[in-house]
This record gives structure tokens, sequence and C-alpha cells, in this order.
């Protein structure tokens, strides 16, 4: 079984006796622990030792912990991190000061030694979880990248084709139809539909411009198991069926961004179900309203537009019971209710933190 890492802080401290009971406390903790004596020495060995946090006495002879700090922040190997004052001050002033700095915490001597311990721990398990994020973050921005870069290369074997124009409420196809094409929305928006065994419709999705459907039933079978209707004037172009097949099958980046494709909405279907079963109708709209506002974002709009019958199938429930709580969020100042039903979302966090 492989060693798990040891955690490296560095420790600048001028004060001798300080700095040596800090390494040995830090060794003793299972941590590898690195001193230097001063500011300055603290910057070359912080570039040396690359430390996961750095342990810094504020009052230093030539270089202050404040010039450490303002010097790592501005070194993109070091600026992120961890850093913790220790300092026998205790003036709200310079605590201050430090924070503006960008500093993780402030400690202030004689400290405890479990106290100092824990704030390292704290910090570190911090950071992780935030570098975690960032990687995350980062796989997300790829993957997304290389879908748009695959939809735009396969966008162009098909720029010669004139897409079909849908009036509003017009039926694009429906539930148990033979599927003859993939559809791609070059304007517009559309709903997407479901009929329950009791003979409900209820919206599962809503797709906006930029949006293919109907590949994941092309690919399962070639019978559409939902029906999509326009939101609005649409402009939908349509490649056949065959067309798309073949391109898929003969191409490797094509076939991955549909096999992408496919596991983003499975996800997002799975998501939606858990919220239809589990979630109150007030967090069920204020879900629906955060997916809607995102897509009115893509689109470069200052609101959302939906009628209020879709999105009382959106959140499976009655209208009147959509009417009354989009009175209620706006009461609340969560959303504005503008001429012609436009809404727009005033308070992002309050939606997302409505209680169940």
């Amino acid at each position: 079984m492989e060693e798990k890492k040891k955690k490296k802080v560095l420790v600048i401290e001028d004060n001798e006796d300080v700095r040596e009971n800090l390494r040995e406390l830090l060794e003793l903790s299972g941590y590898e622990a690195e001193v230097a004596v001063d500011g300055k020495q603290g910057i070359i060995r912080a570039m040396q030792f690359r430390p996961d946090l750095v342990l810094c006495d504020v009052m230093m002879p030539e270089l202050d912990g404040f010039g450490v700090l303002r010097i790592m922040s501005n070194k993109p190997e070091l600026k992120r991190v961890p850093f913790i004052f220790l300092t026998a001050k205790n003036d709200l002033s310079d605590i201050r000061k430090g924070m503006n700095l960008g500093a993780d915490d402030y400690i202030t001597k004689p400290f405890d030694d479990v106290e100092l311990l824990d704030a390292i721990a704290v910090r570190l398990r911090k950071n992780e979880e935030l570098r975690q994020g960032a990687d995350f973050l980062e796989k997300d921005r790829l993957l997304i990248e290389d879908i748009q870069y695959n939809k735009t290369v396969f966008l162009q074997k098909f720029a010669d084709r004139q897409p079909k124009h849908y009036r509003r409420k017009e039926i694009i196809y429906e539930q148990d139809e033979s599927l003859d094409f993939l559809y791609y929305i070059k304007k517009g928006k559309a709903k997407v539909t479901k009929v329950n065994e009791e003979g409900k419709s209820y919206i599962v999705n809503v797709l906006i411009e930029g949006d293919f459907f109907g590949y994941m039933d092309i690919l399962s079978g070639g019978t559409s198991t939902e029906t999509v209707i326009a939101l609005e004037e649409s402009e939908i172009l349509q490649i056949p069926r065959d067309d798309f097949k073949r391109y898929i099958y003969n191409d490797h980046n094509a076939a991955s961004a549909f096999i992408k494709f496919l596991a983003l909405n499975l996800q997002d279907r799975e998501d939606k179900l858990l919220h239809l079963a589990y979630d109150s109708v007030r967090r069920r709209v204020a879900t629906a309203l955060l997916v809607l506002w995102q897509k009115a974002q893509e689109r470069g709009e200052p609101y959302i537009f939906v009628y209020r019958d879709d999105l009382a199938g959106f959140v499976g429930t009655a209208k009147e019971t959509v009417i009354r709580t989009l009175s209620d969020f706006k009461e609340e100042g969560l959303i504005n209710i503008l001429e012609k039903g436009h809404i727009e979302v005033v308070d992002i966090q309050g939606l997302e933190d409505m209680p169940n």
C-alpha cells in the first residue's frame, strides 16, 4: 500500500525558540516541516520547498510578515498556499491588515498547541476542497469545449440545409412516432413532454437555440419516447436519420460527442425525477426558474418568458398553484414579474437555498 504523502508546512519565524518548537510540534504531528529565520529567507524557502501551508510571524526585521504575504500573493506558484499569521500582538488593525492582504487565519502568541494544529488542519482541508472544486470546473470546461467543437464540425456538414419553420404550440413530433430526423434548434425554443400511465402530460425539458434533440431515441431504436412542441416561432434544422447514424458510426470524435450528450442528458433527467419525487412545490418552482433563468442567460436574455401552463407542466403541479407560488416569490423579493408575464430573477441565492 502506497504511503500517504506528508503535508509540507513552512515556518517563518525570527525567534529561534519559537521556530524550533514549532518544527518539533509539526514533525511530531505528522507534517514535513521547513523553517526560515526571516522574511527574505522565507520567500526563498517557499520557492524551493513549495509548502502546502505557511506559518509566518508578523514582526520581523528587514521584511515583515505582511511583506512576505504580499510577495507570495503575486507569485502564481504560491498565491493559493494557505497563510497563517503568528504574532504576539493582538491589535485589531493588524488583524484587519493581514486579512485584507489575503491571510487565511491569525493566531496570537502564546498559542495553544491544539488550537494551532486544528487551525492548520482546517486550512489544509479547505484548500484541498477548493483545489478539487477547481479541478472539476476545469474538467467541465474542457468537456463543454469538446462537445461544442464537435457540434460545430458536425453542423458544418449540413450547412446548406434549410431549416423548417414551426409556429408556437406546433408539434415537431409526438410520442411513439417513428423518427426520421435528428433535430437542431437554429432559432427559438421548444418543450419536451411525456405522458405517464394515467395520461397526464408533464414537461421534462426545455430546449433552446443550439440544442440537438431526437438523438437518444434514434440511437436506441428510432421510436420517439417524448413529444416535442415549439414554445415560440422556431427554426429547426432536420438532419436525416441515416446521415446522422452514418456520420457518427464513421467518425470517432462525433460518436464521442454524442455519447457525452447522452450522459449529460440522462443525468439531467435523473435529477429532475428526484426533484419531482421528493421536493416541495415551492422548491420545484424555484428549481424550474433557475433552469429557465440559466437558459435565458445563455441566450443573452435579461428575463424568463414562459407561459404559466407550461411552467406548471415543467414543475408537475396545477397552473393555479404555480401562479400563487410566483406571487409569493415576488412578495419575498426573489423575482420580479414584468409586463406580459416576463419573469426576472432577483435573488438567485434565495432560490437556490429554498427549503424543502
